[in-house]
């Protein structure tokens, strides 16, 4: 973890925060939930915060917690620190966005999960790491980062049309694009980089 102090301390604080609420605090997790449909009408925005560092159980936790991990500190290596703060909280923001836009007529939808934020780091290291794989379970064997983009964005598009699960698939497309938008405006050199390495 040397050389990634924001990295870290986001972990530590995911890690630290969901565990405790998970074992020792449920109500935090009931304060901290995202209602789209209540953010404006009760000024809940302290929630659109909280709730990227809560989670609903531990594999969801688990989930994220690794996905960030393997992705992020190499990515703030790369960028630096101040860059890495940027993406992660326009992360935030934009899978908040998202989920407010497609549930915002919903009293009942709430939403917990750094999962947004996180796609965002993911997405944004595709690009810094063009050539890099990716293994996505149950599949033996791993896929290139630019198949294994365009197959979740297409699929992230579908499943936020669907009526099932409890997977936030909005906040996923609103962290993902921000990832990509991110790295387009701050650094368009590594996109040209790696659109070059994509198309040989």
């Amino acid at each position: 973890m040397f050389g990634a102090p924001v990295a870290t301390l986001l972990l530590l604080a995911i890690v630290v925060a969901s565990a405790v609420a998970l074992r020792w605090r449920e109500d935090w997790l009931e304060r901290g939930l995202f209602r789209p449909f209540w953010v404006t009408r009760r000024g809940q925005w302290g929630t659109v915060v909280s709730s990227a560092f809560l989670h609903a159980d531990w594999p969801h936790l688990l989930f994220n917690a690794f996905t960030f991990w393997a992705f992020a500190f190499a990515l703030e290596r790369r960028i630096g620190s101040a860059a890495f703060a940027l993406l992660y909280s326009a992360g935030i923001a934009g899978s908040a966005f998202g989920t407010w836009l497609q549930h915002r007529r919903e009293p009942a939808y709430r939403t917990l999960g750094a999962s947004g934020a996180v796609l965002a780091v993911l997405f944004a290291s595709i690009v810094y790491f063009p050539t890099g794989s990716i293994y996505v379970f149950p599949l033996p064997v791993p896929l290139p980062a630019p198949l294994f983009a365009l197959g979740y964005l297409a699929y992230t598009i579908w499943a936020s049309r669907q009526d099932f699960g409890r997977v936030n698939h909005d906040a996923h497309l609103g962290g993902a694009v921000v990832g990509l938008v991110f790295v387009g405006i701050t650094d368009p050199t590594a996109v040209a980089v790696a659109l070059a390495a994509w198309l040989g």
